[in-house]
This record gives C-alpha cells, sequence and structure tokens, in this order.
C-alpha cells in the first residue's frame, strides 16, 4: 500500500464524549491497516463546553444526572472493549472539557517540537505519547473517575507519563495552547462539525459522524487512496 498516495484525516472529538471513547479501538485499526498512507490530525470542539448546562438542557426533563449515568452505562454494555465507572458523572463530574482541550493542546504542540518522550518501542513514535495522553484522559473519567477537568489532575497524568510538566504549564499560560486551541474551533466552525466524534475527509466533501462501523471508514479511505489524481468533481 506504501505506493498509493496519502490521505489526510481530521478527527474531531471531545475528551469526555463516550463516543470518541468506544471509537478509539476504530482510529487505531484505522492506522493499523494504512499506516503511513494516512495523515491523522487530532482536533478539540467544546461538545461538553459547560457540562451543567448541556446536562440541564438535555437531561433535565428525562432524570437529570442519574438518567445519564443509565444512559452511559447502557451504551459501555453494548461494547465489551471499554470500561465505565458504575458512579459515572454522579460524582467528580467535570465543569467542562475545554480544559482538558486546552491541555491536550499543550501536549500536542510539545509533540509537534519534538520535545516530549516516545512511550512506544517502536521506530517511529510519531504523534504516539500525545495520543497515548488522550487516551490516558479518556480512561482516568471514564473508567477511574477522575475529574479531568481539574489541572492538578491533568498534571498527574503527564507526570505519570513522564511528561515536561514545566513546559506544558508554560504553553498554557503564555496563551500558546489558547490559540492552537482556537485554530481547532475555527477548524470545526469551516467545516461545520456537528458534533464528536466525526471525521473529515477529502478536503470537507466527506463527513463520517457518530457511532459509525469500521468498515464505512475503511471504504471512505480506500476510494480516496484508489481515485485518479485527475478525475474531476461532479457537478
Amino acid at each position: 500500500m506504501n505506493g498509493l498516495k496519502k490521505v489526510e484525516v481530521m478527527y474531531f472529538t471531545d475528551i469526555l464524549c463516550i463516543w470518541a471513547y468506544l471509537a478509539q479501538i476504530r482510529i487505531d485499526k484505522m492506522k493499523a491497516t494504512f499506516g503511513t498512507n494516512i495523515e491523522v490530525h487530532n482536533h478539540f470542539i467544546p461538545v461538553f463546553g459547560s457540562v451543567e448546562l448541556k446536562l440541564e438542557k438535555n437531561w433535565s426533563a428525562q432524570g437529570g444526572v442519574a438518567a445519564y449515568n443509565k444512559h452511559i452505562r447502557d451504551i459501555a454494555l453494548t461494547f465489551s472493549h471499554i470500561d465505565v465507572h458504575p458512579e459515572i458523572w454522579m460524582k467528580n463530574i467535570p465543569t467542562t472539557s475545554a480544559s482538558g482541550h486546552l491541555f491536550l493542546k499543550a501536549v500536542q504542540i510539545l509533540e509537534s517540537r519534538g520535545d516530549l518522550p516516545c512511550l512506544t518501542t517502536q521506530a517511529n513514535c510519531a504523534n504516539n505519547t500525545f495520543e497515548a495522553t488522550v487516551w490516558e484522559m479518556r480512561v482516568a473519567f471514564f473508567k477511574d473517575l477522575i475529574d479531568v477537568s481539574s489541572f492538578p489532575e491533568q498534571m498527574r497524568i503527564a507526570e505519570r507519563l513522564g511528561l515536561p510538566l514545566q513546559k506544558i504549564e508554560r504553553l498554557i499560560k503564555s496563551g500558546v495552547a489558547f490559540a492552537a486551541l482556537d485554530d481547532d474551533l475555527q477548524l470545526k466552525e469551516k467545516y461545520i462539525v456537528s458534533g464528536s466524534p466525526t471525521l473529515i475527509l477529502n478536503e470537507g466533501r466527506q463527513i463520517i459522524y457518530g457511532n459509525v462501523g469500521y468498515r464505512v471508514i475503511e471504504a471512505n479511505i480506500q476510494e480516496l487512496l484508489n481515485q485518479p489524481e485527475s478525475q474531476a468533481s461532479w457537478c
């Protein structure tokens, strides 16, 4: 497959989204299948920008956080590859996903600069440390019931992974991580991203949103990899 052209994939998620949590196995398979023929760019969107407002708006008439807790646990029961704490959304409730996204953008920036340790034995660890941090954040929230909107908790995760704490904090305090997060929001508006998780392919012409099976993702990428360069767009 290495002789084929490269497909760029923009991947939009919210760190507190159960669907993005369970979809990680599909992203891992996508990367394993297509290897260097795809390039994945991770972006964050604030589906849970205000947790209190979102839960009140969507769940107050359906039983509140107890009903949402049951909803999330029912989803997890149908996907054996993920673990969800029995008291999810009942205790240690995050106030926002935005602070977690800000922390992760700082980590992503450091990786782009080559300032992160490699957390894999593979020869090429590009994006692996950042993506491992994203996964640790999701597991910390959904499985371990940790309030990942808390900066001290974020730094504990970073410390456990051996990440440079002072550099992360510096990028946040300087505003650099804020600017990178705003870039994600601009892309969200540009491509009219509806929610999490969303895959954007072919410069926005192909959008894969929500709980979509892996074969659909694979088919879309295969089509782009095998599409002739000279093929014109239909009117």
